[in-house]
């Protein structure tokens, strides 16, 4: 599969977020440890997540396909 990759930008807003759940829920971790666990949820877990949304898609595609053959 291919590496999952975020533009600075989109990168920065999720370590942002990142940062403020762990100010909220847990001790604060800075920029780095947070882009880190970034990296890290992007490479080990990241496919599942993704392959979790196209198994979606599939099932939302067959369902449309069979109202389809219905109304046909």
């Amino acid at each position: 599969m291919k590496k999952i990759e975020f533009s600075k930008e989109e990168k920065a807003e999720i370590v942002s977020r990142i940062r403020a759940y762990f100010d909220r829920e847990l001790d604060p971790i800075g920029a780095l440890p947070a882009e880190f666990l970034l990296d890290f949820f992007a490479d080990e877990i990241g496919a599942n997540y993704y392959n979790q949304g196209l198994r979606d898609a599939h099932a939302a595609l067959l369902r449309k396909m069979e109202d389809l053959t219905e109304d046909i």
